[in-house]
C-alpha cells in the first residue's frame, strides 16, 4: 500500500520560512518523479514544484520561483519543500504527489499517488 505522509506545516508570519517533508512508503521511491501542489479555500489545486527521479531537474510555478526549493533524498524516500519569504497568499493545504515516471509534470492527472496534505497558514 502506497503512502505519502506530509509534515512540517503550521502557522508562520509573513516573510518567514517553513520546510515541508513528505515521507513515502510502499513504492520504489527512486522510480517516481515527485511534486508538490497546494489548494487554497475556494480555489482549485495548483502546481507548486516538481523534481525528477534522480534530482536531475527541479521546476516551479512562476510565483514560487526564487522563494521555494524542492529537493529529495532517495535513501530516505522523502521529498522536501523549503519555503522562504512566505506571503499571505501562500496559505493553503500542501500536498505531495508521486508520478510513475521520470518527470511528473505540472498537472494533477500526471500523478498516481497523493498524500493527505498539510496546512500552511501565513499570518500578517
Amino acid at each position: 500500500q502506497v503512502q505519502l505522509v506530509e509534515s512540517g506545516g503550521g502557522l508562520v508570519q509573513a516573510g518567514g520560512s517553513l520546510r515541508l517533508s513528505c515521507a513515502a512508503s510502499g513504492l520504489t521511491f527512486s522510480s517516481y518523479g515527485m511534486g508538490w501542489f497546494r489548494q487554497s479555500p475556494g480555489k482549485e489545486r495548483e502546481f507548486v514544484a516538481g523534481i525528477t527521479r534522480s534530482s536531475y531537474s527541479a521546476y516551479y510555478a512562476d510565483s514560487m520561483k526564487g522563494r521555494f526549493t524542492i529537493s529529495r533524498d532517495n535513501a530516505k524516500a522523502t521529498v522536501y519543500l523549503q519555503m522562504n519569504s512566505l506571503k499571505l497568499e501562500d496559505t493553503a493545504v500542501y500536498y505531495c504527489a508521486a508520478a510513475g515516471r521520470v518527470y511528473g509534470g505540472t498537472t494533477e492527472r500526471s500523478y498516481d499517488y497523493w498524500g493527505q496534505g498539510t496546512q500552511v497558514t501565513v499570518s500578517a
